[in-house]
């Protein structure tokens, strides 16, 4: 639609007023850019937010039940580094691993272990620290 209005300004030569609604349609496509990025970076932002909450809650309850010190290293390693750093993404996680820079997706799947062992603390299931 926005293309026939510019071929009709052209063909009755009003130039001026074909910049001007070019220039209102580029800022408004600009700012609808910015908006969905914004909009996308806020719900990553919020789902990182809400993950960590979820692991640190999970972590004091492993904690509370059997203490950090029965995981195994490298399960007890991610556990405390992520208390005492909630805010960080998993890979500023794995960049801080003491024995080495570990990926994103390393990370992710110890933290699911320890997700995991959680949940088995609270159904009073075997716990299978491995």
């Amino acid at each position: 639609e926005a293309e026939k209005i510019t071929e009709f300004l052209n063909v009755i030569g009003a130039h001026n007023s074909l910049l001007r609604f070019e220039d209102v349609r580029i800022v408004r496509d600009m700012r609808n850019s910015v908006n969905r990025l914004v909009n996308c970076e806020t719900a990553n932002l919020n789902k990182t937010i809400g993950a960590s909450l979820r692991q640190v809650e999970n972590i004091k309850y492993i904690d509370e039940r059997i203490g950090l010190e029965a995981l195994p290293e490298k399960l007890r390693e991610i556990a405390q580094l992520r208390i005492d750093y909630q805010e960080v993404t998993l890979k500023e996680l794995g960049e801080m691993v003491a024995s080495g820079k570990i990926s994103k997706s390393g990370i992710n799947h110890r933290l699911r272990k320890l997700d995991e062992i959680a949940e088995q603390l609270r159904t009073g299931q075997t716990v299978t620290l491995k």
